[in-house]
């Protein structure tokens, strides 16, 4: 079963959806985000470790268990009642913002749980879902009663939420923008219902499923809503456009109006119809978030001012306002141009920043007008009979754009004394202060899109996408046809049921834009499959290259099909391993490490047998290494040291320390040539023993004698050890207190021998020198 067949068979059906419960979520997600952000955090804080593990990760955990398909259009529900609050109270907008912020995070979140199932993230995304789902009767008819529109309120998706809360950061992650991508590409199909439609046509409502071709109709009225194909064919109408524009004004006649007039009126008015219903089906807020409508907008007032004028014109026989029409329609040429070659250069940084830096423009002009106002009536006031207001503010237009020369000219004009003086400080702060001020910000503005600047493509791609996906009857009908299906099913759909409107709707379409039909077909079913089957066929090539030998694949014909130079590193990581390789063997510090503890206690290493007073201290700290016992047999005896050595580093000094010798030490473990007996090697009492036992044979007392080599071995560790012990600090501490008992030992004596004939004593017995001996 392919991946197509699975994600039909696991989507949800209307019914499901209709039974998600949304309005719980809300309060719920509201409260949380209230309990746990009380201060304003940026976002790079908000995402931060510590906040992600002890408020963000608890939260995802908290809300994945419900399974609820709603709860990313609650976060986006609630982070816009967050921005609201942000914007009406200023005291706490920062707290208001993070909490947002906070929201927009946990939608991201929560939606990568949905992710193991496409058609299931795409029902998240895409489904449109009601505020009111799942809330009590009485909170249902308090919130209609509130917002004073009955149940005429349109059911909304979190793709519009996002939008229109403008989470960029949500839309830009790739897990959204594959949904975005299927559906703009047609590769997802669903059905949007909308109550504010112009000619609303939901009698067949789709649900949410991915396109086969092979069980759609040839002739797919659908299909004309898919985003893809809808720009192009935007394009190609506002091409027409462009081109009955020209034809107008290169045509024109003042006393009535001519064919090139009139097919340019029909056009700009299926234009402006196409622009209405486009606003009026996902809200001002959505339409405007897309910054080539503000050209759009903007030639529609244009067309309308121009439409106003000539109809003045014509009824009126007004020369004048016919001439004024055609000048007011000769600016629409500096939206139209622009506009139409943006369509190839939409996703550069200068048109994705060029909306902010206008709008930028705009408020900072705005601001300047306001404050130069009063400026403008004190200079009016001066010189009110030689100037009017319209020369003032033009000559001020003047100065602000750097013709400071006027200022210094006109100045005397106004006022011998406060002339100058105005005009002086009006110049300084138009073309220094000002006009600085402005470029600081629109460079600021360009930065900070540059910096997003593929947060921002992604975010107008999006609103693009989702303002191609529209239920409004009339969006599949390309201009200037969508006048004729408003004027035909418009007064029909007050008559005729549903069923038979929507019969009626579908006859239209297939009969007016039958042309367009017939090509989507043609390439979906041909064009379309032949490149995926060109791409396969690419994929198999290569595979069927890569199982060549080496001789074929060196042949000079097939060397174009691609280098074997780099199949080395693929195949490394198709290598299965069995086992690791010891890359980091263990150091020498680690070996002394492990076996220190390894060692037996020290208790273990007393001799239970001897009752020498001083044998219950001996261990092997006191081994002497300069006793023949520790010796190989015709090894050199070991350079002369003593026991314990020490290193006093107190006071910057450096002394060498001599303890009393030990009287006792341990018995003699190994053997060495001295005469005495060993106690291993095959010469030993014990090897004989087993000897003489059944008769050993060669081989057992060679292993015998490699047991003993071992032995011997490990003895030799010991020794290394053991000299490695002597230099730890506690010992180093053993020895300066041993140094500081001998040396108080030898004050008293000498200071005993000093007042010995004080005391009048005599005798050898105190002497320091036998006290040495």
């Amino acid at each position: 079963m392919d991946e197509e067949q699975t994600s039909g068979l696991l989507a949800p059906t209307p019914e499901v959806l209709a039974s998600v419960k949304v309005f719980p979520l809300i309060p719920s997600i509201r409260k949380d985000a209230e309990k746990n952000i009380d201060s304003a955090l940026t976002w790079d804080q908000l995402t931060a470790s510590d906040i992600n593990f002890t408020i963000v990760r608890p939260l995802v955990f908290k809300y994945a268990k419900l399974d609820n398909m709603a709860v990313v259009y609650a976060c986006f529900v609630v982070r816009s009642h967050f921005l609201s609050q942000a914007e009406a109270d200023l005291a706490y907008s920062g707290v208001m913002m993070s909490r947002a912020s906070l929201c927009e995070i946990l939608a991201m979140k929560l939606l990568g749980t949905f992710a193991s199932n496409r058609i299931r993230l795409v029902a998240v995304l895409i489904a449109c879902w009601s505020p009111l789902a799942g809330a009590p009767a009485e909170v249902a008819l308090e919130v209609k009663q509130v917002i004073g529109d009955g149940d005429q309120y349109d059911p909304q998706c979190a793709l519009e939420m996002a939008i229109a809360t403008e989470s960029k950061a949500f839309l830009s992650s790739p897990v959204v923008q594959t949904v975005v991508n299927d559906t703009y590409s047609g590769r997802v199909v669903f059905s949007m219902s909308s109550t504010h439609s112009v000619l609303a046509d939901n009698y067949k409502p789709r649900a949410i499923e991915m396109y086969d071709y092979r069980k759609a109709p040839f002739l797919d009225h659908y299909r004309l809503r898919v985003p893809r194909y809808g720009a192009i064919l935007e394009f190609l109408n506002f091409a027409l456009l462009l081109t009955t524009f020209l034809l107008c004004l290169s045509n024109r006649e003042i006393p009535h109006m001519n064919g090139f007039e009139i097919v340019f009126v029909v056009f700009a008015a299926a234009f402006t119809l196409d622009e209405y219903t486009a606003s009026k089906e996902h809200g001002w807020s959505i339409y405007i978030a897309n910054m080539w409508n503000v050209f759009d907008t903007s030639f529609v007032v244009i067309w309308l001012a121009y439409l106003g004028f000539r109809i003045k014109g014509l009824a009126h026989h007004d020369v004048a306002a016919s001439e004024m029409a055609f000048d007011v329609l000769a600016c629409g040429a500096c939206i139209l141009f622009p506009r139409l070659a943006f369509f190839a250069v939409s996703n550069d940084v200068v048109v994705l920043a060029l909306r902010a830096m206008i709008a930028d423009f705009i408020f900072f002009i705005g601001i300047a007008a306001i404050c130069f106002s009063g400026l403008l009536f004190t200079l009016h006031s001066l010189a009110s009979e030689t100037w009017s207001v319209k020369s003032i503010t033009w000559l001020m237009v003047q100065i602000w754009f750097g013709n400071t020369s006027l200022s210094f000219g006109q100045a005397k004009s106004f006022h011998p004394i406060f002339g100058p003086i105005l005009m002086t400080i009006f110049a300084a702060l138009s073309n220094t202060l000002l006009i600085t001020i402005l470029i600081s910000i629109l460079s600021n503005t360009f930065a900070q899109i540059d910096a997003n600047a593929k947060q921002e493509y992604l975010f107008q791609y999006a609103i693009s996408t989702i303002e191609g996906v529209k239920s409004d009857a009339l969006f599949s009908y390309q201009p200037p046809f969508n006048l004729v299906a408003l004027f035909i099913l418009w007064p029909l759909s007050f008559v005729l049921t549903p069923r038979s409107l929507h019969s009626a709707n579908v006859f239209l379409i297939r009969l007016t834009s039958f042309p367009i039909l017939i090509m989507i077909g043609i390439y979906e079913r041909y064009l379309a499959q032949s490149q995926q089957w060109r791409e396969s066929s690419s994929d198999s090539g290569r595979s069927l290259y890569a199982r060549l030998t080496r001789k074929i694949k060196h042949f000079p014909l097939l060397e174009f099909l691609g280098s074997s130079s780099t199949d080395v590193y693929d195949a490394i990581f198709d290598v299965e391993i069995s086992h690791d390789s010891d890359l980091f063997p263990e150091s020498d510090d680690e070996t002394h490490a492990a076996q220190l503890a390894s060692l037996p206690s020290r208790d273990s290493l007393q001799p239970q047998s001897s009752t020498h007073p001083s044998a219950s201290r001996t261990s092997l700290l006191h081994i002497d290494t300069n006793t023949p016992a520790l010796r190989q047999a015709g090894s050199p005896p070991p350079r002369a040291a003593p026991l314990y050595r020490s290193r006093s580093r107190w006071n910057g000094t450096s002394k060498s320390v001599s303890p009393r010798p030990r009287k006792a030490a341990l018995p003699t473990i190994v053997g060495s040539s001295s005469g005495e007996l060993e106690s291993v090697g095959p010469r030993s009492p014990l090897s004989k023993l087993f000897a003489s036992r059944g008769g050993a044979s060669a081989g057992q007392l060679e292993k015998v004698g490699a047991a003993a080599a071992g032995m011997d071995a490990g003895i030799r560790k010991i020794e290394a050890l053991l000299e490695d012990v002597r230099s730890l600090p506690v010992n180093r501490l053993k020895d300066e207190m041993r140094e500081l008992q001998d040396r108080q030992a030898r004050i008293e004596n000498l200071l005993m021998m000093l007042t010995r004939g004080m005391r009048h004593e005599t005798g050898y017995h105190s002497s320091p020198r036998h006290d040495t001996i």
